[in-house]
């Protein structure tokens, strides 16, 4: 697999923020090497933030985002200004591009305020050191200019040393597991299944058992019954797609440990302890309860979608209640979650650790449970405490 197959949830997420006219635009063609954002001398060229995924030396993979003003004017303005907010949930490196002949404004300052407070790592890059002057004042400043190239490549290695520091090490499940360990992985291939390949959680679970030096067998629900008995070693860990998750622990011998993709993304690049406390608040709900079913990506829905058809069934089936559901997608997240009983979110296999652990922040901070499909559909099948076995702590809370 080639860098550039890599996912955009597992890219570094690098966002240029700056006023109007400071060369934004202009310093991330410069950084990249790419004519990747129109630029121009009239002022709101840049409309709506503008994503580009590519590889990016020395940092690798990365995902570039050039955001509109945050001075931007009028009706549109403010729109554009909030998307550009939106942004700063999901950045792992922030670029603050100041205009070097104008000099820091009260926007850039209030920007740096929000880095600093969201925990961003950021740079500030005085663009057009050709026809301004500034001084620096700490390590986080520079001088660039994108029309001559002066501190371009400066500018690159300040924003790989911050994104190596955010780069420690994580794993799905590999570390959890000893040395030959062998694990048996339920994908079930429906009309949901994506053509011709296995789902993104899926995918990162198999390449990192391999990496583990695991020993893998990948099978279909129907098949594990065939599959557990033809082994010559008994099974050390099946992980299963959620959405069968009570077909499986039927079929497997409980002293076979059983798990979900779901769960362990949640492990991943979430907050797997606060998702199982949410999941015990789905025995409350009553009748005219909002519950937000929130997925981080944006998908062909299919007829039996399991976010707008499947979860809403299993929710109504174990609480018996009609509660009031409402559904986003993508980059979609309210800002205001009061008035929610829970929120019920995707494994966030499409965002980055960031803005997924950003939304559990969200509601963390407003008093409201939230719990991922994964977990929630172990809860609600009455097996969480047997999908937890590889977390002792979680499981003797249970």
């Amino acid at each position: 697999m080639s860098l550039n197959d890599v996912s955009s949830g597992e890219r570094v997420h690098i966002g240029f923020f700056g006023m109007r006219n400071a060369g934004k635009s202009s310093v991330v063609n410069a950084v990249t090497g790419q004519s990747l954002a129109v630029v121009s001398d009239v002022k709101g060229t840049t409309t709506d933030p503008v994503k580009k995924a590519m590889e990016l030396l020395p940092i690798g993979p990365v995902v570039i985002i050039d955001t509109p003003g945050i001075d931007d004017e009028g009706e549109l303005g403010a729109l554009r200004v909030n998307k550009t907010k939106e942004i700063l949930s999901k950045t792992d490196v922030a670029v603050l591009v100041v205009d070097s002949a104008r000099g820091m404004c009260n926007e850039d300052e209030s920007l740096i305020n929000q880095f600093k407070e969201k925990g961003i790592p950021y740079i500030v890059a005085y663009n057009k050191s050709d026809i301004g002057n500034v001084s620096i004042r700490s390590d986080a400043e520079i001088i660039v200019s994108a029309a001559t190239g002066e501190g371009i490549n400066e500018l690159k290695e300040k924003i790989g040393a911050l994104a190596k520091v955010k780069a420690t090490p994580k794993y799905i499940v590999g570390d959890l597991l000893p040395a030959g360990s062998v694990v048996v992985l339920v994908t079930p291939i429906d009309e949901s299944a994506p053509k011709g390949r296995l789902i993104l959680p899926q995918q990162m679970t198999l390449r990192e058992l391999l990496d583990f030096r695991h020993r893998v067998i990948v099978c279909q629900t129907e098949e594990l019954e065939g599959t557990l008995s033809v082994l010559a070693k008994k099974s050390d860990l099946v992980i299963t797609d959620s959405q069968v998750f009570g077909k499986v622990s039927k079929v497997l011998p409980e002293d076979v440990m059983l798990t979900s993709f779901s769960i362990l993304m949640a492990r991943y690049k979430g907050d797997l302890n606060t998702l199982v406390d949410g999941a015990i608040a789905l025995k409350d709900v009553a009748d005219g309860d909002k519950l937000l079913i929130s997925e981080g990506c944006t998908h062909h829905r299919q007829c039996n979608d399991i976010g707008t058809v499947k979860m809403p069934g299993w929710i109504k089936d174990f609480t018996g209640k009609e509660p009031e559901l409402v559904f986003t997608s993508g980059g979609e997240f309210p800002d205001e979650l009061s008035g929610f009983k829970a929120v019920i979110h995707c494994g966030g296999c499409m965002l980055n650790e960031r803005e997924m652990k950003n939304r559990i922040e969200k509601a963390v901070s407003s008093n409201i449970p939230i719990v991922n499909y994964g977990v929630a559909i172990a809860y609600m099948n009455g097996i969480l405490k047997r999908s937890l076995e590889l977390f002792p702590d979680l499981y003797n809370k249970i």
